[in-house]
């Protein structure tokens, strides 16, 4: 048996090899034949789709990220970000490409480009710059991912490592087991990994062209990546805080340490396309644009105001333990305690049937038993709550109804020992619950920019105390004003601040 056992690897280990050299000359007759011209620097880049399909992608995945993230209802500014990015694009290197720029409705810090042409910035991003050129930085950042098709050579080398895999899962069964996919899996990976940097970087490289081109300091570029690392200093420091993971902003100062360095050498390489005497800053005008833009949530996905939740569509309110951390998530919300010890999550449902909170928790959820169930009234609701264990962990799972919609609260410790310590937070957490009334309405309306004329007398500590921010206000409002983490108004000049929703 052992014989035989040794017999097959080896037969296995020869089909490998003899498999390595035929993967290794089909993957070579595909990079002859699928290298195209760089746009930019005129080489060859081993890409496996033609333009006319790179541009399919855009047209294919726009309506689907719109639909996820919303378009930002404020025609004026998307006409300006159009506007700006049009003018960018036409000093591109593929200027003969129709260029879409679009301002998503999201609180999270990101831009992004797809494949094609088509360009997104969050209004979470925008926030936190302070003038056109840092904008245009963004956007022309965006334009170089296009222009060197950034996306299709990443799309080209994650079908080339798909590619060696599949062949190899066809002619060697051997291959279709689970560790040798993963090994597959990470060479791939791998070989993606390594495009990040220098896609990153090159980037910035164009956008840094493209701004001198247009008329805007190439040192926009260098200001944007100051804001964006401020932001991670920032928002690390709070995750750690509440002992959760942070995911950072996708850009290049998130990689290798020396990309300072390189990041000052091609910025500075754009200076020779650049007016420098007669740069447009364009500060004002953007403040300007701004005024009133939506910080934080949006009124259609709800309100975070301190420990509170408010929701004007859906008409309800909920209260959180004190100082837990919210998260303001499309279909859920979900609340961590200090130092990550526990959390709740908590969704809703449409209510199909006539039945009663515990039938709903053994129909739909799928929990047949609850250990200590009871019903649970308050605030004129009723629900049921009880423990379960799901992966090993006790949690307590607690179904309230409002109107027509089950609200699904499910909470639990990190530690087995802490349970007993957090279940009661959990537990009224759900209780809380309760329906928004009309004269309520105002808790749940989102907050805005504000930009005024720093006075002689305001400082970030009195801004902060004025603020609705309830959230590390000072720093944030530093944040957005290019100032943290320690700088300080100037009497005279335009600042941003949050107006609340209610005022």
């Amino acid at each position: 048996m052992i014989m035989k056992c040794v017999n097959e690897l080896c037969s296995a280990r020869s089909k490998l090899q003899s498999l390595g050299r035929m993967v290794g000359a089909l993957l070579f007759l595909g990079l002859l034949t699928a290298c195209a011209q760089n746009p930019v620097t005129g080489g060859r880049d081993f890409v496996m789709l033609s333009e006319n399909q790179e541009l399919e992608i855009g047209r294919q995945y726009h309506p689907q990220l719109v639909e996820q993230y919303g378009l930002y209802p404020d025609e004026a500014l998307q006409a300006y970000v159009q506007e700006l990015g049009e003018r960018l694009a036409a000093a591109s290197h593929r200027d003969h490409l129709v260029y879409r720029f679009t301002v998503l409705d999201s609180p999270v810090i990101n831009a992004f480009a797809l494949p094609g042409g088509y360009i997104y910035i969050t209004r979470g991003l925008m926030a936190y710059l302070n003038s056109e050129a840092e904008l245009a930085a963004v956007l022309g950042h965006e334009i170089g991912h296009v222009t060197a098709r950034h996306g299709v050579r990443q799309a080209s080398a994650a079908q080339a490592a798909n590619l060696g895999y599949t062949i190899g899962a066809i002619l060697v069964p051997e291959l279709r087991a689970a560790p040798s996919q993963q090994l597959f899996n990470v060479l791939g990976g791998a070989l993606l990994s390594g495009y990040g940097r220098e896609h990153e970087l090159e980037a910035d490289r164009l956008g840094a062209e493209y701004l001198a081109r247009t008329g805007y300091k190439p040192q926009a570029m260098i200001d944007v990546i100051g804001v964006l690392k401020d932001q991670a200093t920032f928002a690390e420091a709070e995750a750690q805080k509440q002992g959760r993971d942070y995911q950072g902003y996708h850009g290049i100062f998130a990689t290798h340490p020396d990309n300072d360095t390189r990041l000052q050498q091609v910025v500075l390489a754009a200076n020779r396309y650049a007016n420098l005497d007669n740069a447009r800053v364009g500060r004002e005008d953007y403040l300007r644009r701004i005024q009133g833009m939506v910080f934080g949530d949006s009124e259609a996905q709800g309100i975070r105001s301190g420990n509170k939740f408010f929701h004007r569509d859906m008409r309800f309110a909920l209260t959180f333990p004190e100082n837990w951390h919210i998260e303001n998530n499309p279909d859920s919300l979900i609340a961590i305690a200090p130092g990550g010890h526990a959390v709740i999550q908590m969704g809703a449902s449409d209510l199909n049937r006539r039945q009663t909170p515990a039938e709903f928790i053994e129909d739909r959820l799928k929990i047949s038993r609850l250990q200590d169930g009871q019903v649970v009234r308050s605030n004129g609701l009723e629900g049921y709550t009880g423990l379960t264990t799901m992966q090993g962990r006790q949690v307590r799972v607690t179904v309230m109804y409002l109107r027509d919609k089950a609200f699904i609260f499910v909470g639990g410790a990190r530690e087995s020992r802490q349970f007993v310590e957090f279940d009661k937070d959990v537990l009224e957490t759900a209780r809380s619950l309760q329906e928004l009334a009309p004269e309520q309405y105002h808790l749940a309306r989102a907050h805005t920019i504000e930009v005024v004329t720093v006075g002689p007398d305001d400082t970030y500590e009195k801004w902060a105390r004025e603020s609705p921010i309830t959230n590390s206000p000072e720093s944030q409002l530093r944040l957005l004003n290019g100032d943290y983490p320690d700088g300080q108004l100037v009497p005279g000049t335009l600042a941003k601040r949050i107006r609340g929703g209610s005022e």
